[in-house]
């Protein structure tokens, strides 16, 4: 793990080039799309399989209920619009259509959270997490770069149940090395560590591992997990921090209500008691602006985590 930040795709793209491999994999893959496919990266798989990709326009609702009807049928639907537009438009839908009768449908929310930047608040989807892990038996998950973006789909696809992947607009810093392996509801730690644990996703996880790397410079050692599967949580790696380290930090583009850090909390709380603190929105939404300025303004830098880190660790 390296704190020197090194640009890839960003997670949007590795979804559109992901669901290209799997279209020629299995020909019962079918892609649906709110009129939005040149933005979550749908298109790629529409120029490879127009037979097999359905534009369902400004409807995301009647894109969630054709899903689950094409899932009725044996196929594996993967329908994709802008997190706050799918999870906002269609949540209805998803409770009822698909996570009520358990549909196996998957569900791709592209530009997450405020680095979506210069479109503003109406298309930044900052509640998307916590609608989706309110939805019973759905698998949720957050990919931190291309590399996880791709084996993340891919579970999805394997996977016999409803599933909402968040990917995002800007390039995600390379977090993984090829042939990582990842399984879903369980855990990646990055780096190993007894003073404190931080544990983020999405583009989170690479300020989590360079707020490590400041705090090693003051002699504060950090745990830092990926936990790219929300829900179902990875209990054994929460508790197992808590207990090596004492004490939590962590770190979302989300607003603080319902997303990882409160998944995080009622496990500890549950099991492992520990001193927390938690890097996200707090009820609020964001201007528009550049995505490295929203982050700067909205709390959630590695500067962010370094002082929450030093706040906690007080409280040991």
């Amino acid at each position: 793990m390296s704190c020197k930040r090194v640009y890839g795709m960003a997670t949007r793209d590795a979804y559109g080039k992901t669901l290209v491999e799997l279209g020629k994999e299995n020909p019962d893959i079918v892609v649906l799309d709110a009129d939005l496919s040149k933005s979550t990266k749908s298109i790629l798989f529409a120029k490879e399989f127009k037979e097999r990709f359905f534009n369902m326009g400004i409807a995301e609702a009647n894109m969630v209920s054709t899903a689950a009807g094409l899932a009725t049928c044996g196929k594996i639907p993967f329908a994709s619009s802008f997190a706050s537009f799918l999870m906002c438009k269609g949540f209805d839908q998803l409770r009822m259509s698909v996570a009520n009768p358990h549909i196996n449908a998957k569900f791709i929310g592209s530009h997450g959270g405020i680095s979506i930047g210069e479109d503003g608040a109406s298309q930044m989807g900052v509640e998307d997490i916590a609608l989706a892990c309110s939805l019973p038996g759905f698998v949720v998950m957050i990919p931190a770069d291309e590399i996880a973006t791709r084996a993340l789909v891919r579970l999805a696809a394997e996977h016999i149940g409803p599933v909402y992947i968040r990917t995002g607009r800007p390039k995600a810093p390379i977090i993984y090395q090829p042939g990582i392996q990842f399984e879903i509801g369980k855990a990646n730690i990055l780096r190993e560590g007894i003073d404190v644990t931080v544990i983020a996703n999405g583009l989170l996880v690479q300020e989590a591992i360079e707020a490590a790397c400041l705090c090693s410079e003051r002699g504060i050692d950090v745990r830092v997990i990926d936990m790219h599967t929300v829900k179902p949580i990875d209990v054994s790696a929460i508790v197992q921090s808590a207990q090596t380290t004492g004490a939590i930090v962590t770190a979302e583009e989300h607003l603080l209500s319902g997303g990882l850090g409160a998944a995080v909390a009622q496990v500890a709380g549950e099991h492992c008691p520990v001193p927390m603190g938690f890097i996200g929105l707090k009820d609020t939404y964001a201007e528009s602006g550049l995505p490295e300025e929203l982050f700067k303004k909205y709390g959630l830098t590695a500067e962010h985590i370094v002082v929450e880190i030093e706040r906690v660790i007080k409280k040991k």
